[in-house]
């Protein structure tokens, strides 16, 4: 049983249940492609690039173009979540929690699964034929942010780079995303000169008036890690793998919907019981099995932002 439930109690001055500050659920579910999945690990398909070619002739032979395909590899993990009520705790309250604690348990699998989608967009991607394969997010498809001399926070500079790394790959402008920390959308403010045409849409951006800004829309996360292992980068020109040493930044991610897919095994389910082992106590739970991987390399950008 949570020991926390007599904080609740009758002789506390609000009698009703209160959530503390936390993100409510997921932010990113919307911005993955979302796939049922029925086994413990499954694949997905790719059909890559193929190019026409011109005719010979007339009454030519028929060419033998060979369409490549790919496959990658996404294996579910179980999440569950679980606490009990008293029947003596229903008493000295003067609510029931059992539907505060459903709430809790629903926002908590949300958060897990936003950790699962940061950590595939980053992280190693499985494919061949057996998911052997493992593919790393490579260094051409990270930029650390920059204003020409030195690493600093996320600026326009930085957006405009990236904002071309997916226009040279072909990445249609429509359903980008860029999940960023408070910081980075409190930096393009203080960057932003005032006599700038931008200064208006980061300000509404900062202000929640609009959520997009240069074809990203913005997700405001604090679930984003930093940087661990010591990597080379540009002051510069952003580019990662030589270069000055760049440690501790925060790791944002630009990428669009069809560059990273969410499956989904068993989504959130929860259940309300009695337990005749703890006393006929009430147990709440909740689970959920999840699993996600990055389909496309060139649509999904890291960026390196210095706080």
């Amino acid at each position: 049983m949570s020991q926390q439930i007599t904080e609740s109690f009758v002789k506390q001055y609000n009698a009703n249940v209160m959530h503390l500050a936390q993100q409510k659920g997921s932010k990113l579910r919307g911005t993955a492609r979302i796939e049922s999945q029925k086994s413990k690990a499954q694949f997905y398909d790719r059909v890559g690039k193929v190019s026409a070619v011109l005719k010979s002739g007339r009454h030519s032979n028929t060419p033998q173009l060979d369409t490549p395909h790919s496959r990658r590899m996404v294996t579910l993990s179980d999440y569950e979540w679980a606490d009990l009520i008293d029947d003596q705790d229903k008493i000295r309250t003067l609510n029931d929690p059992s539907n505060d604690y459903v709430m809790a348990a629903m926002w908590a699998l949300g958060r897990s699964l936003d950790d699962v989608i940061i950590s595939a967009l980053g992280g190693t991607a499985y494919s061949g034929e057996d998911g052997t394969t493992s593919v790393a997010h490579p260094n051409g498809q990270k930029y650390a942010a920059n204003n020409g001399s030195a690493f600093v926070n996320l600026n326009l500079k930085t957006l405009r780079a990236v904002n071309q790394l997916f226009d040279d790959n072909d990445i249609p402008s429509d359903e980008r995303f860029l999940v960023c920390a408070p910081s980075q959308i409190n930096s393009l403010l203080a960057t932003t000169e005032v006599t700038s045409s931008d200064y208006n849409s980061v300000k509404a951006l900062v202000q929640g008036d609009v959520d997009s800004f240069m074809s990203f829309k913005f997700i405001k996360s604090t679930r984003l890690s930093t940087q661990v292992a010591a990597l080379s980068a540009s002051t510069s020109t952003g580019a990662v793998g030589s270069g000055s040493s760049i440690v501790g930044a925060r790791k944002c991610y630009a990428y669009t919907k069809a560059g990273i897919l969410a499956a989904i095994g068993q989504d959130m389910k929860s259940r309300i019981s009695e337990r005749d082992d703890k006393s006929y106590a009430t147990q709440v739970y909740a689970c959920m099995s999840i699993g996600a991987v990055r389909m496309e390399e060139e649509q999904v950008a890291e960026i390196l932002c210095t706080e």
